[in-house]
């Protein structure tokens, strides 16, 4: 079936067909571009090569150039499957890869990020997938030798003015212990007892959703209660960064029952992506806005220092290197105050 879909003030038709090459025109309008599209479906269904098309292999693509990208980074640093890298060059060549790179504008920017708000993507997310691809776009004609503009950066300016694309704020969000408790036996109920125990280890361990799901049964200590995250996320780098982290509370019960599968090492055998789909559909289906499976994070680390935990010790426990960075995850609640009160009154 073909892809139609509005870059900027045109539309833009994509035609698909295993064992054909790809078809790619854009248009002033949608009608033209769905009767160009049903055009080259019906020659290609007769056997016949598709009239007046532009075929997306005779030209440097998008795709071509984060594909090329790609290949650069896994000589280095291999692009992970679970990494935010690896689902912003996918959204990216999904959206953008039919393109000419040698004549993408402004403004099929400016439709790919209009089309990212109303996914519910902020200014902040939007401003990191337009770097991404101007990196790869950079680099990889380096590497290919040949010209292509610069069009993030001729961008920028009129996204910035449409406040399409902007700075990280700090959020806020954490879900209430009505929500929690009402999420999580939602997602007992429509998923499975492993996607509601995954989401209670998030809270429990401040863990991101690509650690928990790479947790392997054999990198448990439970004589010290420890668990090895390895490969942690760090900006100077993380290969190599094993960190041993405490299991507080009831995580390492969490994990004693989760069932083990031969020839399955993990804790939590899923997908990253699924986590955060299911923890989705179940906030929609119980009307919760605005909750991201990320701000289970917020929630874990800000519910250690409400538990009194110095900024080293929840350190510890997140892999934050600073405070300038631990505190963007730390939302504590005012009334909070009164446990640590009521504590130190009975010591």
């Amino acid at each position: 079936m073909a892809s139609i879909v509005k870059i900027g003030k045109r539309w833009r038709a994509l035609v698909r067909r295993k064992g054909f090459p790809s078809y790619c025109k854009t248009f002033g309008n949608k009608a033209d571009a769905e009767a160009w599209a049903r055009q080259i479906e019906n020659d290609i269904d007769r056997g016949q090569t598709p009239r007046a098309a532009a075929v997306v292999g005779r030209v440097l693509t998008v795709g071509a150039l984060i594909d090329e990208y790609r290949r650069l980074r896994d000589g280095s640093r291999p692009v992970l499957d679970t990494s935010n890298e690896h689902y912003e060059l996918k959204r990216l060549a999904r959206e953008l890869g039919a393109l000419d790179a040698t004549r993408l504008a402004p403004d099929d920017l400016v439709g790919y990020a209009r089309s990212r708000a109303e996914d519910g993507a902020g200014p902040y997310t939007v401003n990191m997938e337009m770097s991404k691809l101007g990196t790869a776009m950079r680099y990889a004609a380096m590497a290919l030798k040949v010209r292509v503009p610069d069009v993030v950066a001729e961008a920028r300016p009129l996204l910035s003015h449409l406040g399409l694309i902007g700075g990280g704020g700090k959020r806020e969000r954490r879900p209430t212990e009505d929500e929690l408790h009402h999420l999580l036996a939602r997602l007992e109920k429509d998923f499975g007892p492993l996607y509601a125990d995954a989401a209670r280890f998030a809270v429990a361990t401040a863990m991101r959703r690509g650690e928990i799901v790479a947790l392997q049964h054999a990198d448990v200590d439970r004589i010290k209660k420890l668990v090895l995250v390895r490969d942690r996320k760090d900006p100077r780098a993380k290969k190599g960064n094993d960190q041993w982290i405490p299991l507080l509370g009831d995580a390492l019960a969490i994990i004693d029952r989760q069932p083990r599968t031969d020839g399955e090492g993990r804790i939590f055998p899923v997908h990253p992506q699924t986590l955060s789909k299911y923890f989705k559909a179940a906030c929609d289906a119980l009307g919760i806005a605005d909750l991201h499976f990320h701000d289970l994070r917020h929630e874990g680390t800000s519910r250690l220092f409400e538990d009194g935990f110095a900024v080293q010790e929840v350190a510890l426990v997140t892999g934050h290197k600073s405070w300038a960075h631990l505190k963007r995850y730390t939302n504590l609640r005012p009334e909070s105050l009164h446990r640590r009160a009521a504590g130190a009154a009975d010591e």
